[in-house]
């Protein structure tokens, strides 16, 4: 029993041990890595050419033009899910860019559950880190 408990406090020191060293290149490295991860824009073109977006690094639209071939057939419905589809892989690509900038630090499956705002994957991917469960 007393073996199982040292087990376990040796692995709780070399995980605190890897968060202290994560923190300390975090505060050496992460105010260069925002600034390339803020720094981010991505353009897509829409598949058929005539819709092309440039999102930020959190998807939100810089520029969407429109090619003016789009009034030779008019179909509003069709130029919408253009518009919609060429945003959200253009918005995607930031998201898979922002976690190659952090890979050094951050695992990618953590920070792009962070990015996702999915906190439960968050806790138990920590939880699991520390070798328990929630």
């Amino acid at each position: 029993m007393e073996s199982d408990i040292e087990a376990h406090v040796a692995g709780l020191r070399a995980y605190t041990e890897q968060l202290r060293t994560t923190f300390l290149r975090l505060q050496d490295e992460g105010v260069e890595l925002h600034a390339k991860a803020k720094a981010i824009q991505v353009t897509e073109k829409s598949r058929d050419g005539m819709v092309s977006v440039t999102v930020g690094a959190r998807g939100e639209v810089i520029r969407l033009d429109i090619d003016p071939r789009v009034y030779r057939r008019p179909d509003a419905r069709a130029l919408a899910d253009a518009i919609t589809e060429t945003i959200q892989r253009a918005a995607a690509t930031a998201q898979e860019r922002i976690v190659e900038i952090f890979e050094p630090l951050i695992p990618p499956d953590q920070m792009k559950a962070h990015l996702d705002g999915d906190i439960e994957t968050v806790m138990t991917q920590l939880a699991d880190q520390m070798g328990g469960k929630r």
